[in-house]
C-alpha cells in the first residue's frame, strides 16, 4: 500500500497527501449521524490534471475515490464508506472569471459561498448568486451537485437549474465538458446542446466535477426581511401562494419551532425584498402586506412584524444549540406546497416522540412549484443515546417523506435505498448502465446509490 502513497506523492506533492492516523481520522466522519468511516489515503490536487492522475491511479490499484468539497452534507455523503482515497477539492478555490454583462462566474470546484459573496461585493457589488443558508465553508460545486437551493430559490428554482456550464474528470480519467464551453465558447449557457445530466443527485459516483459556471442576478441596493405570522398551519400554503402570485419577493420560508418557547406552534414567514430605491421598497412592501395579506391581518389571523435591513439567511445550524454537544442534521424533501401543514404535523410528532424540540422549515422554489422542507433534529455529540436518537428519527422521516408523496433531498444511504426501491424499473435499469459505462471499476464513492 505505500506504493499508493508514493504514488499520490508524485501526482500532487509530499504537503497535500496523508496516510497519518490522525490526518485521516479528521476526514473519518461528518457532522451529522453517519457512522465514521475512515480513508486510507487523503489527496488535495490543486489542479483538473492531478484530479485526472488520481482518478487513473485508483483505477489502476482497484481502490475507491470520494471527493469533497466542504463537507458538510450532513447526510454522510462524502464519508468514505469504504476506504480507499479521498480526494479534498478544497485548493480548488480560484474564481476564474466573471462576466458582468452576461452575469455568469466560472469557479474552481472548491470555491466557498463565503469567498464568492465576498468576491462579488468587493469587485462586482451589481452583482450576486442564490446563496444557501449553509455554513461560509459550504462549496458552490457542492451545493450544486446536491440540488441546493439558496436565496433566489423563489424566482430562479434550483441552483442546479442555474448552471451554465461544467467541467468534469470521469471515473476512468478523461476530461469532458458540457454547455456551451463544450465547443469552445465561453462559459454563457447550457443550452441548447443534448442533455447529458449525469452528474447531479449521484453523490459523486458517476465523475468528480472541477470547474463549473452559475448564473448570477442583480444585486439590489437594499435588501431586507419582512415577517409575518399566522398560527393556524392550514394557512400556509396560501398565503405561499398570494406572496409567490405578486413575483415581488427573492426568498419565502415558512417555519416553526419549538424553541424559543413563545413561538411553539406559530407558523412565521420570511420573506426577502429586494428593491434599488426607497420608492420601489414600498411599492412591493404594499403589494405584499396590504394587498395579498391585508385579509388575514384585519381578520385576525396574521400578524406583520416588521421589515429588517440587511439578509439573514437561514440558520437551521443554531439548532445544534438546542441539546448540549451542539449536533443535528436534517431530512430534507422536495414537496409540494400544499403538503405543509401534514409535512408539519407529522414531523412535530416525531421530534416529540424522540423528545427533541422540533424545528420544521419550508422554502418556496420556483413561484410555489415546490418547496424544500426540512426537520431538523439536535442531538449531543458525546452521548451516544441522543444520537440514536435522532438518527432512529432521521429514519423515520425519511419513511415519511415518501408516505405523503415527496422526494428526499440528498439522501443518506438509508433514503438512498428507500428511493431505489420505488424507482420506475426503466428508469433503475437506466441508471446502472449509466454507472457501469461510466464507472466500470465501481471506484467512485462506492456505498451510495449501491444496488441500481
Amino acid at each position: 500500500m505505500k506504493s499508493i502513497y508514493r504514488a499520490l506523492v508524485d501526482i500532487v506533492d509530499g504537503e497535500h497527501v496523508s496516510d497519518r492516523p490522525e490526518e485521516l481520522y479528521i476526514y473519518s466522519f461528518d457532522l451529522g449521524t453517519a457512522e465514521p468511516r475512515r480513508p486510507d489515503y487523503v489527496a488535495a490536487p490543486r489542479t483538473t490534471e492531478q484530479v485526472q492522475e488520481i482518478v487513473r491511479l485508483a483505477n489502476r490499484e482497484k481502490v475507491p475515490v470520494v471527493p469533497l468539497g466542504g463537507g458538510l452534507s450532513l447526510a454522510g455523503l462524502a464519508v468514505p464508506l469504504k476506504g480507499g482515497i479521498l480526494v479534498d477539492l478544497k485548493r480548488m478555490d480560484s474564481i476564474l472569471e466573471v462576466n458582468e454583462r452576461g452575469r455568469y462566474a466560472v469557479l474552481e470546484c472548491g470555491v466557498s459561498q463565503a469567498q464568492l459573496t465576498s468576491y462579488l461585493a468587493r469587485n462586482h457589488p451589481s452583482l450576486t448568486h442564490s446563496e444557501p443558508g449553509a455554513p461560509p465553508t459550504a462549496t458552490v460545486a457542492g451545493n450544486v451537485l446536491i440540488h441546493g437551493q439558496g436565496d433566489l430559490a423563489q424566482p430562479y428554482g434550483f441552483n442546479s437549474d442555474q448552471v451554465n456550464g461544467l467541467e468534469v474528470v470521469l471515473p476512468t480519467g478523461e476530461v469532458c465538458r458540457f454547455g456551451s464551453c463544450a465547443i469552445g465558447v465561453s462559459w454563457f449557457t447550457n443550452h441548447p446542446l443534448p442533455d447529458v445530466g449525469l452528474f447531479f443527485g449521484w453523490c459523486g459516483t458517476t465523475g468528480i466535477i472541477t470547474k463549473l459556471s452559475i448564473r448570477l442576478y442583480p444585486a439590489k441596493r437594499i435588501r431586507g426581511v419582512g415577517q409575518f405570522v399566522v398560527e393556524d398551519e392550514e394557512l400556509v400554503p396560501e398565503i405561499i401562494e398570494k406572496i409567490t402570485a405578486t413575483q415581488m419577493a427573492e426568498d419565502v420560508i415558512a417555519y416553526s419551532r419549538a424553541i424559543p418557547p413563545f413561538g411553539l406552534g406559530l407558523q412565521h414567514f420570511t420573506v426577502n425584498i429586494a428593491a434599488n430605491s426607497e420608492k420601489e421598497l414600498e411599492f412591493k412592501q404594499e403589494l405584499i402586506w396590504d394587498d395579498a395579506l391585508g385579509e388575514y391581518i384585519s381578520r385576525g389571523d396574521g400578524g406583520y412584524l416588521g421589515f429588517t435591513r440587511g439578509l439573514e439567511h437561514p440558520q437551521i445550524s443554531k439548532t445544534s444549540d438546542y441539546k448540549k454537544g451542539g449536533g443535528f442534521e436534517y431530512v430534507g424533501s422536495i414537496m409540494p406546497i400544499e403538503k405543509y401543514p401534514e409535512c408539519y404535523r407529522r414531523g412535530r410528532e416525531i421530534s416529540e416522540r424522540h423528545d427533541i424540540p422540533y424545528t420544521v422549515t419550508g422554502r418556496c422554489i420556483g413561484v410555489g412549484h415546490s418547496m424544500m422542507f426540512a426537520w431538523t433534529y439536535a442531538f449531543n455529540r458525546a452521548d451516544p443515546e441522543t444520537m440514536r436518537q435522532a438518527r432512529e428519527a432521521l429514519h423515520e422521516t425519511d419513511d415519511l417523506v415518501l408516505e405523503l408523496g415527496g422526494v428526499i433531498w440528498k439522501p443518506g444511504t438509508y433514503g438512498q435505498q428507500l428511493t431505489i426501491g420505488l424507482l420506475h424499473p426503466g428508469t433503475r435499469a437506466l441508471m446502472r448502465r449509466i454507472k457501469e459505462v461510466l464507472d466500470p471499476g465501481g471506484i467512485m464513492n462506492p456505498g451510495n446509490w449501491e444496488g441500481i
